[in-house]
């Protein structure tokens, strides 16, 4: 079996033949074949190059495709959910999902970037997920913003949030107290409600939501069709919504 220049995609298919081929050769034929893939590859290194960005490319379609379909499946759970806060243009043309955690740096960067993106487009509806991942103080904060949510209503948790985000310190029941009592709110009832079954449903909740969609780290945001994992700045966020209106 004499191998002739191959492109990518030429290669793949006969590399994929090649266990049928071999079973029909003999030893020293296979062996001889092996060399001369081998020697024709390393000759030849950009066919193998253009070999991986085919597969990577094919391997972002799936992941595409995958995301889609289970966006599809948990839409309500995504952009209905009742237990998430939603701001923005409540009947806004594209909806912003993003999960976050308080004390994840780059949540933190995008932030001011993403109020951004929501104020001066003026018809994104903006919803937002409880998704402590970072440990302790990152469930502690979570917990403080749901029951914010849940007793104060919508205005107080965006604040809540807005506090929480850029919160310097350790993030204990005790300083959160404080904050509570800064943004004079009933702080007894609020530290007993971050201990509650309700509470912990929620973030349970979002914690499973988060597996469904393969979901492992912040900030994650779900952008209409589109899933975006981790940071992207404010031009991009903006093209990425600019894409679903006309998608």
């Amino acid at each position: 079996m004499r191998l002739i220049p191959l492109g990518a995609a030429a290669l793949t298919a006969a590399l994929a033949l090649a266990p049928a081929a071999q079973a029909e050769m003999s030893a020293a034929e296979r062996e001889a074949f092996r060399a001369e893939v081998r020697a024709y590859l390393l000759e030849n290194p950009e066919v193998l190059m253009e070999a991986f960005a085919a597969l990577e490319q094919r391997q972002q379609l799936d992941q595409i495709n995958a995301d889609l379909a289970r966006l599809e499946e948990h839409s309500d759970e995504i952009y209905r959910d009742p237990a998430s806060w939603a701001g923005g243009n409540l009947e806004g043309d594209v909806t912003v999902v993003e999960f976050i955690d308080y004390r994840c740096g780059y949540c933190r960067k995008a932030n001011a970037e993403v109020e951004e993106l929501v104020t001066s487009d003026g018809n994104i509806r903006f919803v937002l997920k409880e998704y402590p991942i970072l440990g302790e103080e990152s469930v502690v904060a979570s917990r403080f913003a749901i029951a914010v949510l849940q007793i104060a209503g919508d205005e107080a948790y965006k604040q809540a949030h807005d506090r929480l985000i850029a919160f310097r310190g350790d993030m204990t029941k005790e300083a959160l107290g404080r904050l509570a009592d800064d943004m004079k709110l009933d702080r007894a009832a609020i530290l007993e409600r971050m201990d509650h079954a309700e509470v912990t449903a929620v973030i349970a909740a979002n914690h499973r939501l988060a597996e469904t969609l393969e979901i492992s780290g912040t900030p994650t945001f779900v952008i209409d069709r589109t899933m975006v994992r981790g940071y992207v700045p404010l031009d991009g966020m903006r093209q990425i919504v600019e894409g679903q209106r006309k998608g």
